[in-house]
């Protein structure tokens, strides 16, 4: 009976030609041979170095309990800067985005008009107050003449009805100097509160009117500031319970993971769920001192619900999902891989909380999984930064 190996090389005779023959079988030759040293060195295999892995200890700390969600920035108040009297434009008091505080001067409107009609308003005052004085000297002339009977009754109610009459001018008149004066203020306009100026939407030489459509300029306070964002329906009960014992924290958080987070209070939940897409609004506000949050600017938000004491935490990376469910790699102290099947309560890109599993010291393979099997040997690797 032929070998395999001698069956092999017939085969390959046969299907490639004699010319080929001895090739053929310098290469079954070497096939023997490799197979050879293999099972000669089946011990050596077994005593081979394991799959390096990197890992890391379980711990057990206190670990707040965030919801995140995508928030949109919002100015603190926003006001449209119009012009109350019609005329030109003489002067802008300001640049483009700078900050201004309330009642500093933003634009002027020619005066020279609003000047005229107060000195108008002035005389028409003075004339005005002149005439009620003397008719109420003559009212009181008139009225001791009557008690002594030398005038009628009709005759006294005429000066009296003069009198009324000249009072009556006399604050008319004062009503006039009052708005004259008012639309002489309203050629300078001022900012009414603290905030960042935007574009200017019209420049000096152009003509205004009162309340037009268009703004001169727009103004946002942003000390504090707002930051609007929806949750999930299904958290709306527990975001409820705890904001009902104090007020929640809210951070954002910056794209630059070195940097602290900026944080805030919850002060809005709407009082309806969008059914449109099942979240609930919701508002936080920000001291915001040094005007790092910015009106329309999409950010990061992370709202703090409570804190848990106790929970069991491993980094997130080395949780794997199967066909059963969550697991992790856990490593024992002879260096082999344990797969242990886990339940994670809670989880986001710093950590995750797993309510069963695992205990505290621990160790589960953060990296390396994808080439591991259970009870497969295993080299620990030292991270990059502490490898000599």
């Amino acid at each position: 009976m032929l070998t395999a190996a001698a069956a092999l090389v017939v085969v390959m005779a046969l299907s490639i030609g004699a010319a080929n023959y001895f090739d053929s079988v310098a290469r079954v030759a070497s096939y023997l041979s490799i197979d050879t040293r293999a099972k000669e060195g089946g011990k050596a295999v077994k005593g081979a170095a394991g799959v390096p892995v990197m890992v890391a200890a379980v711990t057990q700390q206190t670990v707040p309990i965030r919801l995140a969600a995508i928030g949109n920035v919002e100015a603190f108040l926003t006001v449209a800067v119009k012009a109350r009297v019609d005329g030109q434009i003489v002067d802008v008091n300001f640049r483009e985005g700078e900050a201004v505080k309330k009642g500093a001067v933003l634009f002027r409107i020619d005066s020279r008009p609003y000047d005229a009609a107060l000195r108008q308003a002035q005389a028409n005052a003075l004339r005005d107050r002149a005439a009620r004085d003397q008719a109420r000297s003559q009212e009181r002339r008139y009225q001791e003449l009557l008690e002594k009977n030398f005038i009628s009754k009709e005759a006294y109610a005429q000066i009296r009805t003069n009198a009324q009459t000249a009072e009556a001018s006399a604050n008319a008149s004062q009503a006039a100097l009052e708005n004259a004066r008012l639309n002489r203020e309203y050629c300078t306009i001022n900012s009414p509160l603290d905030g960042y100026v935007g574009k200017v939407l019209l420049q000096a030489g152009n003509m205004v009117r009162a309340n037009d459509v268009n703004p001169l300029a727009i103004i946002n306070q942003v000390k504090p500031i707002y930051v609007n964002f929806a949750v999930p329906e299904q958290n709306l009960p527990e975001v409820r319970k705890h904001h009902a014992a104090e007020p929640l924290r809210g951070d954002v958080l910056s794209s630059d993971r070195a940097a602290a987070p900026i944080s805030g209070r919850l002060i809005f939940i709407d009082n309806a769920v969008d059914p449109s897409t099942g979240t609930i609004r919701m508002r936080a506000q920000f001291d915001n001192a040094d005007a790092a949050l910015w009106p329309g600017q999409f950010v990061n938000v992370s709202l703090q619900l409570y804190e848990q004491r106790d929970a069991i935490v491993i980094p997130p990376q080395a949780i794997q999902s199967g066909p059963e469910g969550q697991y992790v790699y856990v490593i024992g102290d002879d260096l082999v891989a344990d797969l242990r099947r886990i339940k994670v309560q809670n989880a986001d890109a710093e950590r995750a909380i797993v309510a069963s599993g695992l205990a505290k010291g621990a160790r589960v393979v953060t990296r390396g999984q994808l080439r591991l099997g259970p009870k497969t040997r295993v080299q620990i690797a030292k991270p990059a930064g502490e490898a000599s």
